[in-house]
């Protein structure tokens, strides 16, 4: 199940989902029972740090690899 809000750019991901719920910031909407979209930023947050600070020079043809390795450390 993935949580998002609603953003332009997330449109479209339940084709890739199984679940796909939103809530709606732009409406003042941060929470709906357990749909929030703290878990992701915070998984986002760990990655951008490794990748800035820790790796540097990410290439797009590895970057698969270096989120399966995030992945890993965050479950």
């Amino acid at each position: 199940m993935v949580f998002t809000d609603d953003m332009g750019s997330y449109q479209g991901s339940d084709r890739h989902f199984i679940s796909h719920c939103v809530v709606s910031h732009s409406k003042g909407e941060y929470v709906r029972g357990e749909i929030h979209t703290n878990t992701i930023e915070n998984y986002f947050s760990i990655l951008k740090r490794g990748l800035v600070g820790t790796y540097q020079h990410v290439g797009a043809n590895h970057l698969r690899r270096y989120t399966g390795e995030f992945d890993f450390r965050y479950n």
